[in-house]
């Protein structure tokens, strides 16, 4: 782990690092998969951010089976009610996205991710911050 005191790094903690990290990728339509590449690329980078805060790459799950999927509702991604899931039952030390307010649009679905996080200590990071 950073030894850093100060920064993202100084909020990471054994016990996140005990945890699994959870990256969850997503695009809204098949059209943006398809044609914002960059968004892509830019998302399962975010991996690289999970490793330099001191999880090891085989712990870390890509979550990205609701790629041209909206995020309107949670009721059809499988993806997103596994991450909540995951969250819920402790296996999470993280979860990551490019911009996490997105995860869910509905912001029902969103604030039940955070409650989550909270309830079960959970870090979430995205491009923003940790």
């Amino acid at each position: 782990m950073n030894d850093q005191l100060f920064g993202p790094a100084a909020k990471v903690t054994a016990s996140h690092l005990a945890r699994d990290a959870y990256l969850y990728v997503r695009q809204s339509s098949l059209k943006q998969v398809l044609n914002n590449t960059e968004s892509t690329v830019r998302q399962y980078g975010l991996k690289e951010r999970a490793i330099a805060l001191g999880w090891p790459a085989d712990r870390i799950h890509v979550i990205d089976t609701d790629q041209g999927q909206s995020g309107a509702t949670a009721a059809d991604r499988e993806g997103f009610q596994r991450l909540v899931t995951e969250v819920g039952m402790g296996h999470a030390g993280i979860v990551l996205g490019l911009e996490v307010s997105r995860l869910a649009r509905n912001s029902t679905d969103w604030h039940r991710l955070l409650e989550i996080s909270a309830m079960s200590g959970t870090l979430i990071l995205d491009e923003d911050g940790l």
